[in-house]
């Protein structure tokens, strides 16, 4: 499964309002590329409003994502609905087509893909952001709009804390709502292995935190990446190495490196050992079946905080060092077993995306691996951005989205304020700059803390990721539409905490 972003949707939204009240429609998160509004109203029967596909529409009934939306959606604009109701008709087509077509009665949305007609629904339901009464009224609205980065990522670590299936699922939820269309699933770490493998089972039976009650079984992934893809969503796993690999070793003999203490050994392990051809022949192996269960183009390989004590004290990669001409640089053996997993993954027909550190080893790797920051402060961040465009490598920029940190007050706006492509480069470097992720590292973070800590911050990312920057710019302006939303993802079912005082219509209530 490859998702291919649609440059752009445009379509006549019908905007429910308050029966007694002109309101504008501050809610719509992210903000739309281009909106105008008039003050032409109707009023809407939502038991005979349909979702139907446009006549010349190249997607028909039988298209799974958009038939599964529908009936979705449907739900998300009319959470108030009830048989009882009895108003106007309207009818809203979905076009592939040229041209917007517009006429009484109806809504219009034209997309160039499917992905594209599913962003535009989930516009859609700003029918619902002002709707707290029993009369529904429409006005006549014009969007048209596109993502600024094609990739809008998010990551969640399952290693650290074991997240139980509905807290991912409803994540995943979460994510269509803010248009996020990348879920970066960072599954296994030092601490726990929880990915069962189908051929490597010792993996997770000696390498999760329980082997049966804190594992992802292939149903499980499965059912992950079904429940992603119906809300246009990539699932990019990760299997971060040669660092980060502690829970590997208890199921896989001989794959990290022994450190000595002295000519003994000490009994502890380090990173994986790159100098021994079974480790490569067991990655082959792992990776040809991950890259088989995880359909997406793109497999993230980390790369990142490799710790090289033991690798300095243990004879065998000494000697190893000594053959190969290393000397005492050990940037060079990581190099070097980086360039081999990512030649891998490249024969299995995959991109892979790496941390920093690997650009910042000089480690030679294929022009088209993805490049994601994810150090320092913004003179920091913006430095690298030049040095790998320059590179004519593509980048992806996490640094300041590490929302697992946390601070009082409106820390939010910190996550707004950022922009991914103020860098010193040509417009070419800043095109290299493909998009960016938060991450929700999970040290402090398990299913009883994981959406409040999200959510709504997780959203001020999605905007700068989605909309316009200029026109975007303000954060004073952008509260009370964040405000807004946050009220909806309430409603929701989605418990996101509070930007500041105040309250909504209806508060949550699903504890």
């Amino acid at each position: 499964m490859f998702l291919t972003e649609t440059k752009r949707f445009h379509f006549l939204l019908l905007l429910i309002i308050l029966h007694s009240e002109v309101e504008q429609a501050y809610a719509v998160w992210p903000m739309p590329q281009q909106m105008s509004q008039s003050t032409d109203r109707y009023p809407i029967n939502p038991q005979l409003l349909a979702f139907s596909y446009a006549r010349d529409s190249a997607a028909q009934s039988g298209c799974s994502v958009l038939d599964a939306a529908f009936e979705r959606y449907f739900n998300l604009i009319f959470p108030d609905f009830t048989v009882n109701q009895s108003h106007s008709h309207v009818h809203v087509h979905f076009l592939s087509s040229d041209n917007l077509s517009v006429s009484a009665g109806q809504a219009v949305l034209k997309a160039e893909s499917v992905w594209g007609a599913l962003r535009g629904q989930l516009t859609m339901p700003v029918f619902s952001f002002l709707l707290y009464f029993l009369q529904y009224f429409v006005n006549k609205t014009e969007i048209e709009d596109f993502p600024r980065f094609q990739f809008r990522g998010l990551l969640l670590d399952t290693s650290r804390h074991y997240l139980p299936m509905p807290a991912i699922l409803k994540t995943l939820d979460a994510m269509a709502y803010s248009k996020f269309n990348v879920f970066h699933w960072h599954i296994v770490d030092d601490p726990s292995f929880p990915y069962q493998s189908r051929n490597y089972p010792d993996l997770s039976s000696k390498g999760a935190f329980h082997p049966m009650t804190h594992i992802y079984t292939q149903s499980d992934v499965k059912r992950v990446i079904y429940h992603a893809r119906l809300r246009g969503i990539r699932v990019v796993p990760e299997f971060d190495s040669p660092g980060h690999t502690q829970s590997w070793g208890k199921g896989q003999p001989d794959l990290l490196t022994s450190c000595y203490k002295g000519k003994v050994p000490s009994g502890t392990f380090g990173p994986v050992n790159p100098t021994l051809s079974s480790t490569y022949q067991f990655l082959n192996g792992l990776f040809k079946e991950v890259t088989s269960v995880f359909p997406d183009s793109y497999l993230h390989l980390g790369g990142d905080e490799v710790d090289f004590t033991c690798w300095r004290s243990n004879p065998n990669v000494q000697a190893f060092m000594a053959k190969m001409g290393f000397g005492s640089d050990y940037t060079k053996l990581e190099s070097y077993y980086m360039e081999n997993i990512v030649n891998i993954t490249a024969a299995l027909n995959k991109t892979s995306i790496v941390w920093q550190d690997v650009f910042d080893y000089r480690e030679r790797i294929p022009m088209d691996t993805v490049l994601e920051i994810w150090k320092g402060v913004p003179a920091d961040y913006r430095a690298e951005l030049g040095r790998i465009t320059l590179a004519g490598y593509r980048v992806l920029l996490s640094a300041p989205w590490y929302i697992n940190h946390i601070s009082y007050g409106q820390d939010w706006r910190n996550a707004y304020t950022v922009q991914p492509q103020n860098f010193s480069g040509t417009e070419q470097q800043k095109k290299l700059v493909i998009g960016g992720e938060v991450c929700m590292w999970g040290e402090y973070v398990d299913a009883t803390n994981l959406t409040p800590r999200l959510w709504p911050r997780a959203s001020a990312a999605a905007e700068r990721l989605w909309s316009d920057e200029e026109k975007t710019s303000s954060v004073d302006k952008a509260f009370p539409r964040l405000e807004d939303f946050r009220c909806t993802l309430i409603r929701r079912g989605i418990q996101a905490e509070p930007l500041f005082v105040g309250h909504c219509k209806h508060e949550y209530s699903g504890l």
